[in-house]
């Protein structure tokens, strides 16, 4: 089996202003970094309304279609903006999870990385925000539990900034695990050790603005790798935000590329022991564009590793 990689160029239509941190720029570093690697290039679909009230109710979706602008750029927040052809890049974006959860599940690939933008893990039910529009990850887990019918999914995030909306939507579903490490205290104020879910289903590992790799592997090592493999999920979804890199502009701690490539070993390990090695990973943060380009490389070596 192989290593798919799900992208479109609809993706690079979302435009935000000069100087803005998620710039065009992150995703054409991306798939530069990723164009010699042997991977199975598939197109990511647009998300229906349908799909996307997986986790977002009717009417927020309307609102976020009805807000782009057919000219110029529009701020949601003080963080989020839109312009022409933000709302197809957002539905590539849930699009794009989908696809890859259909295709991990089909054995058309064993793993899947999902190279769009906007990001997804910081919107919430009914509220966009850290320019995020949609919940690309949930929606992953959703369309995996209820149109495949797994029994249980498990969610790890390893951005930077907690994932606030992944959280906030799947709070209340006992068959999903979030796990996600933070720098903590940081924007958006979220992700505190006390977090725990509806269900007991939510693990934080809050990490000291500072700290680096050696701090990260005891939490992972010592809490969320054995928690996993406690939950035995069916399909791991990996929120793949690069920007606890130490040259990220947006934070302050201290990953390297090897931190990256250390974490994703690990993820591959658990789910070939226990769930065929199915893996679906989507892009989130990473700020400086170089560095970005070459922890997203050695997160995709890491899968291309694994699915072998």
């Amino acid at each position: 089996m192989t290593t798919a990689l799900i992208t479109h160029a609809d993706c690079l239509e979302h435009v935000t202003p000069e100087g803005h941190p998620e710039q065009v720029a992150r995703l054409e570093h991306v798939l530069h970094a990723l164009a010699p690697l042997d991977l199975l290039r598939l197109s990511a679909p647009p998300a229906s309304d349908e799909d996307l009230a997986r986790v977002h109710p009717a009417a927020y979706i309307a609102r976020i279609a009805g807000a782009e602008p057919t000219e110029g750029e529009i701020a949601l927040d003080g963080d989020t903006w839109m312009s022409p052809g933000s709302m197809m890049a957002a539905r590539r974006g849930a699009g794009a999870a989908m696809r890859a959860v259909d295709a991990v599940m089909s054995r058309e690939a064993r793993n899947v990385f999902c190279a769009t933008r906007p990001p997804g893990h910081h919107a919430e039910r009914e509220t966009p925000m850290g320019f995020c529009l949609f919940g690309n990850a949930a929606l992953a887990a959703k369309h995996a539990l209820d149109h495949h019918g797994l029994e249980r999914v498990a969610v790890v995030d390893f951005d930077v900034h907690h994932g606030n909306g992944t959280q906030d939507l799947l709070w209340d579903e006992p068959r999903a695990l979030f796990i996600s490490s933070q720098q903590y205290p940081l924007w958006p104020g979220t992700g505190a050790a006390t977090e725990r879910g509806g269900h007991d289903n939510v693990l934080n590992l809050p990490l000291a603005p500072g700290s680096g790799g050696t701090e990260m592997y005891r939490a992972y090592t010592e809490q969320a790798l054995p928690r996993l493999r406690e939950f035995r999920p069916d399909l791991i979804v990996i929120s793949a935000g690069f920007d606890a890199h130490h040259e990220d502009p947006l934070a302050q701690l201290n990953w390297k590329d090897q931190d990256f490539a250390w974490l994703t070993r690990e993820l591959c390990r658990i789910a070939t022991d226990q769930c065929e090695g199915r893996v679906v990973s989507v892009l989130e943060g990473g700020y400086d564009l170089a560095a970005l380009a070459g922890s997203a490389r050695a997160h995709v070596e890491e899968l291309i590793e694994a699915g072998k």
